[in-house]
């Protein structure tokens, strides 16, 4: 794949937002330009621009860049400011920052909670016992009748608006991307038939609930939620007609990753490690799990002649269909007839104590922190922590420490790409749009680019590596995301109370008035640091038009041109850094 210069991927990046991706966005009728300023300057015909991963720069930047690139959804307007001013070195703000992001139960959050408030979500503040009873056993609409599924999966929409509200306007920034992090690792498709009435539970109660808190209890919530268990399909596993899918998953995915695959090999054969388990797992232990997880299930009163199930949607362990024979899982032997719950919850206890479960977990969050390849060290330790702290309440939060205030952390920039959630986060964070309700047309527009909130089907989740998201998709309908924004045309006609506005004039200091000093704040404000030569001078000469870079621009002028340019800087390939 051929490279571009940075100043020729800002002319097509401008091109493109000038004709394919205004020609979606825009509304039927555009306003004039001013008849005091001219037509935008013509740009010669391009092809449409292929795009490519964009080139790490050769220096690091400051702290607060890697911060609020890695750690955050981007930096809003004086966050930065904030930052610096946590102490006197970058590793004293850097802990301070850290710290403080570690315990967001003591952060103030003023502005997220005033939103949430006024955006009066109806579901997202009941049981799963009532999501199950109001949007499934007692939906108050016919099946015929549209409001039928809208009801139905009014929790899940509704979930997805609060998730864009959080990420955009909480101040517990790290919280927010973990919880996108463990949503990925324990992926449910929240949109399946089966899931999305109480996908709303799964996200509170499963994911958000443990963030912090405990691998161990995090992994029997997922796999008692019912969620997960309509998902992977163990709600019909039973001694009759065992069902493997949510047991290899379980090892593949979730807890020892297929690096602790071994194939298809005689289980007896396989070294043990220091604590009596095998070093890695077999067909056969995924056989065996799945027996151990048979009659864990929902309580949802499918099957004829079953009395003593109801219609809770709740877990339900039926002692019915467990299969209550012996089973040897990673070389342990497991008795017969244990009691209730007891055969599953040992092959939990095994997976989240195992040294590979521990590295592979570390790997992935230094993956998500660190770089698309981590450094071994820092993986190393990461993983220590996992064990060293496994019957900790709060072992998460020692491992997060450990990467984050890590040397390696510090050392990397620009390898990885921001994927379409970040992108679309940072975006509205950096212009400071207002909203409450995300309307249709920009939820569409961030939609196309390839992310959709708890969209993914398969269960491994959303890819993690620059590779995957450097792509044409993510690329335009990120640009028309960027241009839809900053105009204000993505509106939704059906729901009025859902708008989006910015006013990039009205965010830019008055006093600045050339075309220099204005692209130079818009260039510290979304990036933090300098561009290269090429990209200033590109933004700098798109906003002058015919003045000079220092000459004072009209009103008219800085109306017409100002938001194009604040586009084109957000249009650049040190926008998708991470």
């Amino acid at each position: 794949m051929s490279s571009l210069s940075r100043r020729d991927f800002l002319k097509l990046a401008s091109l493109t937002a000038a004709s394919t991706a205004l020609a979606a966005c825009a509304p039927a009728q555009q306003s004039a330009a001013p008849s005091a300023v001219a037509n935008p300057t013509s740009v010669p015909t391009y092809p449409p621009p292929t795009p490519v991963a964009p080139v790490p720069p050769e220096e690091l930047p400051d702290l607060a860049t890697i911060v609020f690139g890695r750690l955050a959804f981007g930096a809003r307007a004086g966050e930065r400011e904030e930052f610096i001013s946590l102490g006197e070195t970058d590793e004293a703000r850097l802990q301070a920052w850290v710290e403080a992001q570690l315990q967001p139960d003591l952060l103030e959050d003023v502005e997220f909670e005033s939103r949430y408030q006024q955006a009066k979500f109806e579901t997202l503040h009941k049981s799963l016992a009532e999501l199950v009873y109001d949007h499934i056993v007692n939906n108050p609409y016919d099946d015929n009748d549209d409001r039928h599924w809208q009801w139905f999966v009014l929790p899940s929409d509704e979930l997805v608006e609060a998730t864009f509200l959080r990420a955009v306007y909480s101040r517990k920034q790290l919280q927010e991307l973990l919880a996108d992090f463990w949503h990925n690792h324990f992926n449910v498709y929240g949109w399946d038939e089966d899931v999305t009435p109480a996908f709303a539970s799964y996200d509170r109660d499963v994911i958000r609930a443990n963030i912090f808190g405990n691998f161990r209890q995090m992994l029997e919530a997922m796999a008692s939620h019912p969620s997960m268990l309509f998902y992977l399909n163990n709600r019909s596993n039973s001694d009759a007609g065992p069902n493997e899918n949510f047991a290899r998953e379980l090892f593949e995915l979730h807890t020892l990753g297929a690096e602790n695959y071994l194939g298809v090999r005689d289980p007896i054969g396989v070294e043990k490690d220091a604590g009596g388990l095998a070093i890695g797992y077999v067909d056969n232990d995924v056989y065996e799990a799945a027996r151990c997880f048979t009659g864990w299930r929902v309580d949802d009163d499918i099957w004829d002649g079953e009395d003593d199930v109801d219609k809770t949607g709740s877990f339900l362990y039926y002692r019915p269909w467990h299969d209550r024979f012996n089973k040897i899982i990673l070389g342990r032997y497991i008795p017969a007839d244990q009691p209730d719950l007891k055969d599953g919850r040992d092959v939990l206890d095994m997976l989240s104590a195992h040294p590979g479960t521990a590295t592979y977990i570390s790997r992935k969050l230094c993956r998500r922190f660190v770089s698309d390849n981590p450094p071994e060290s820092i993986v190393r330790t990461a993983a220590q922590t996992f064990l060293d702290a496994k019957d900790a309440p709060d072992q998460l939060r020692q491992v997060y420490r450990a990467i984050l205030l890590s040397d390696e952390f510090r050392a990397t920039w620009g390898g990885k790409l921001k994927r379409p959630f970040e992108f679309a986060a940072n975006v509205l964070r950096a212009l400071n749009a207002d909203f409450i309700r995300l309307p249709g047309g920009a939820r569409w527009t961030y939609e196309m680019m390839g992310q959709p909130i708890f969209g993914h089907h398969p269960p491994d989740g959303y890819p993690d590596t620059a590779e995957a998201w450097a792509n044409t998709m993510a690329t335009l309908y990120g640009w028309n995301f960027i241009t839809g924004i900053t105009e204000n045309w993505l509106a939704d006609d059906d729901h009025p109370e859902k708008t989006i506005h910015v006013d990039v004039r009205a965010e830019t200091p008055a006093d600045l008035r050339s075309a220099a000093a204005i692209a130079d704040y818009w260039i510290q404000r979304i990036f933090g640091r300098p561009l290269s030569g090429e990209s200033r001078q590109a933004l700098v000469d798109f906003l002058r038009e015919s003045a000079s870079a220092e000459e004072e621009l009209s009103d008219d002028h800085l109306n017409w041109r100002l938001p194009g340019m604040v586009e084109l800087a957000l249009m650049s390939p040190e926008m998708r850094l991470r």
